[in-house]
């Protein structure tokens, strides 16, 4: 198979670093008005149940629409499709701010709003890591996809903090203009921004449905790549579980206060592990730096569900998020070099919704399995409370959950394990070629070399 040019261009890297800063301050921005309106709910009904529909919200179209956001993405330019994206989401955020400046926003609007938010959202993805590809060399994917990992890690932690301190000052449209004031600041970035176009497959079939489905046909004819995908799409099911846990587990024996210590030290694990991959770039097999720290995020899994104490919890967090950019960077790296840049759109838009389609699953099952199944485990007079496991994790409030925590690590190391044991995942990387060279000079765009038709690529082996 012929492959794709792709252009590490000359100012590439002043490039990617201004993209990136622009997306950063979105983020943040985005945040502040997640937390505002997250609040302004909360205050107004009280129920829990109806404040967890903002999230499902935006993940149900996130999910749905991603393949067609991959179609968009490889069909137009990269940078015109950021900018879309920036400024759809802006205007929903406009469509919030008259509805609260005129005092009728109801909760209806909300979710109706989170959802086009999200719809135009699923455009950034696969534009920004596809954009990636043409703007730096090969070498520094790693680095690039660490310093992603920090910018959303950062904008985690920053949005809350700045939101929470600004909502008690100004009110909520006033955060919400913050946040187009940080939608102007991206696509202003954007503007400044060169990101060359891949070269176009000039075989393949217009039909919309027909290239939504291609990331998928693309994926399935790797299989190392395939078994990565669906690896990951387990560990998806396992940390957001996790996540979810750790409220109610740390509320078992600690306050609120503390509450705030144990979420703050796992945030900055994250951060401190998207600052160790973007010096570092992560090991030259990317492979290991995904079935090496796999099993450490499984060890934070255990050491936080293992004894009600804030050291124990805290440390369990702090490692399972101190790894996660360096999985989630090493990961990254390898579908930027395996997938070819024409087609890296509709790749990884199909990647990102089949790895995180069993995360609104883990948050459906997170609170029957703790209340209904583990809890009563470990009560007093429950089946396991008189047994070693009793002795060893504890018996009364709380350590169900702790131990349903245990047993999310044992599932991760044993599937860790497994992969690592399946040739086609841990060889993926000699046995699939690169589809990115290491640096290629720009190709003017009518110079661009002819590729094959897309209806039947080269399987390449797994």
């Amino acid at each position: 198979m012929q492959r794709d040019a792709a252009p590490a261009a000359e100012g590439g890297l002043r490039n990617f670093l201004l993209m990136w800063f622009g997306q950063v301050i979105s983020l943040i921005g985005s945040g502040l008005t997640a937390f505002a309106v997250g609040v302004w709910v909360y205050e107004k009904t009280g129920n829990v149940t109806l404040f967890t529909l903002i999230a499902l919200s935006g993940a149900v179209p996130a999910i749905l629409l991603s393949p067609i956001a991959g179609v968009l993405v490889d069909r137009f330019d990269r940078r015109t499709m950021l900018i879309a994206s920036d400024s759809g989401a802006a205007l929903s955020s406009l469509v919030l701010l008259v509805l609260f400046a005129s005092d009728s926003l109801a909760l209806w609007h909300i979710y109706v709003l989170v959802a086009m938010n999200a719809a135009f959202n699923t455009l950034q993805f696969p534009a920004f890591a596809s954009s990636i590809t043409l703007l730096i060399p090969k070498r520094h994917f790693g680095r690039a996809s660490g310093m992603m990992q920090f910018g959303f890690s950062g904008a985690q932690v920053l949005a809350p903090l700045i939101a929470g301190a600004l909502i008690v000052r100004i009110p909520i449209p006033g955060i919400i203009g913050i946040d187009l004031a940080t939608f102007a600041i991206a696509v202003v970035m954007l503007l400044f921004v060169h990101i060359p176009n891949p070269a176009k497959r000039p075989g393949e079939r217009p039909g919309l449905w027909r290239q939504a489905a291609y990331g998928w046909r693309y994926i399935h004819q790797r299989p190392g790549l395939l078994s990565l995908l669906l690896y990951f799409s387990m560990l998806n099911f396992a940390v957001p579980m996790a996540m979810v846990l750790a409220t109610p587990l740390v509320l078992s024996f600690a306050t609120p206060v503390q509450l705030g210590v144990v979420l703050a030290t796992g945030s900055a694990g994250m951060v401190t592990g998207s600052v160790v991959m973007t010096a570092w770039g992560g090991p030259k097999r990317k492979i290991l730096g995904i079935l090496g720290f796999a099993p450490v995020a499984a060890l934070g899994m255990v050491l936080a569900g293992a004894r009600p104490t804030m050291a124990t919890v805290a440390a369990g967090f702090f490692v399972l998020f101190f790894v996660g950019p360096l999985i989630n960077g090493s990961s990254q790296a390898i579908w930027q070099s395996k997938v070819e840049p024409a087609v890296q759109g509709r790749v990884f838009a199909t990647r990102r919704m089949m790895a995180q389609f069993t995360a609104p699953l883990a948050y459906l099952l997170a609170g029957p399995l703790a209340e209904h199944v583990f809890v009563p485990l470990l009560e007093p007079g429950g089946a396991l409370a008189a047994t070693a496991v009793g002795t060893a994790v504890g018996v009364g409030p709380g350590r169900g959950i702790g131990l349903l925590l245990i047993t999310l690590g044992i599932v991760f190391a044993a599937a860790t394990l497994g992969a690592a044991a399946y040739p086609r995942m841990r060889n993926l990387e000699t046995a699939i070629p690169d589809a990115v060279p290491d640096s290629v000079p720009e190709a003017p765009a009518d110079e661009a070399p002819e590729a094959p038709p897309d209806e039947t690529p080269e399987p390449a082996a797994g």
